[in-house]
């Protein structure tokens, strides 16, 4: 199965779940920005979770299916259309030889992962097909995609072939036909009024003036225009602050890690971040609102509402639960 770029929209990526084990040479773990959408689209068309997947950001993508094939769209609702009829999301879908999916302007979210039948086929470099773009390696030639780069799907697997065959057949004068099924919400990250991220008090939180850690979970947070794959900048209605100033030896930083830099802004670290850091850590997004936050874009606002790290992990577990109750479904459905 072919996949020709005909418009690559604003950032269009290969991307897996990363490459570990490796930080200590200072290569970023990097893959996807939502791993949960990547993982339930992988899961949806009976790939394994960590197959190579498109990451596209803030729509105007443009596709054309080069051969028949089942794919499936999760994450940002970005208005995704076959041939000018809307494709659902959160399903698996046979498309058709020939078609054009175009993916429009986001209507929530800003992240859209198209995984199709058997995985996109590119290169591993160092364990991984994630496209690491600062370090110009892994996905598609180690960079974003452009329009005329084909990608190429590996084959696809038994459970694939058997979830194509247990779906309707496509309508004569269609381009594609969904499941009547779809992945829970619980994989869809939630866009509210006001988005709530769960975070836990960092080290350096005690540091901070009395004001600055009521003002940390207490005020509203906007994404900053800056923002990238490597770390979210945020923006307040008051700078935080130390009691008194910090010199500190860098040390190693995780997905979630919020530092807070001399200038009072924090920033909130994701995919491809840094190694190593040498700003106070005030506090650590918990790991099943990483894939919340990865889907705001720049303007959004949210809070952060502080748990425990007991809490965190609680939350944690019940979303891996519940992806593996979808990968269970899934095998069910490739049986009938």
């Amino acid at each position: 199965m072919n996949i020709r770029i005909l418009k690559p929209g604003l950032l269009a990526t290969v991307q897996d779940l990363g490459r570990y084990g490796l930080q200590k040479f200072g290569v970023p773990v990097g893959g996807a920005m939502d791993a949960g959408a990547a993982r339930t689209a992988n899961l949806l068309v009976g790939n394994g979770e960590g197959e190579a997947v498109l990451e596209l950001t803030l729509g105007g993508t443009e596709l054309l299916l080069e051969e028949d094939g089942l794919l499936a769209i999760c994450g940002a609702d970005a208005a995704a259309e076959a041939d000018g009829v809307p494709l659902p999301l959160w399903r698996p879908v046979i498309v058709r030889k020939g078609v054009k999916i175009k993916f429009g302007r986001c209507r929530s979210g800003c992240r859209s992962y198209v995984a199709v039948w058997g995985g996109l086929d590119v290169p591993e470099r160092l364990g991984s097909r994630s496209t690491y773009l600062r370090g110009g390696f892994g996905g598609y030639e180690g960079r974003a995609l452009k329009a005329g780069d084909t990608l190429r799907a590996k084959t696809a697997g038994k459970l694939s072939v058997s979830l194509m065959k247990s779906l309707p057949a496509i309508p004569d004068g269609s381009g594609f036909a969904a499941a009547g099924w779809h992945a829970a919400h619980f994989a869809l990250a939630s866009h509210l009024e006001e988005t709530v991220i769960r975070a836990m008090p960092g080290a350096h939180f005690p540091l901070l003036t009395e004001e600055s850690r009521t003002g940390l979970f207490g005020e509203t947070f906007r994404i900053g225009i800056r923002s990238d794959r490597m770390g979210c900048r945020l923006e307040g209605a008051h700078k935080l602050q130390l009691r008194q100033p910090l010199e500190l030896l860098s040390e190693a930083v995780a997905a979630g890690t919020v530092q807070l830099p001399p200038d009072g802004n924090p920033i909130v670290l994701l995919a491809d971040r840094q190694t190593t850091g040498g700003y106070p850590r005030i506090a650590h997004v918990a790991s099943v609102d990483i894939p919340v936050f990865a889907q705001l874009k720049p303007g959004d606002r949210f809070r952060f509402e502080a748990v425990t790290q007991q809490e965190a992990e609680r939350l944690y577990f019940a979303s891996e639960r519940d992806l593996q109750l979808l990968k269970a479904a899934v095998l069910l459905k490739g049986r009938t």
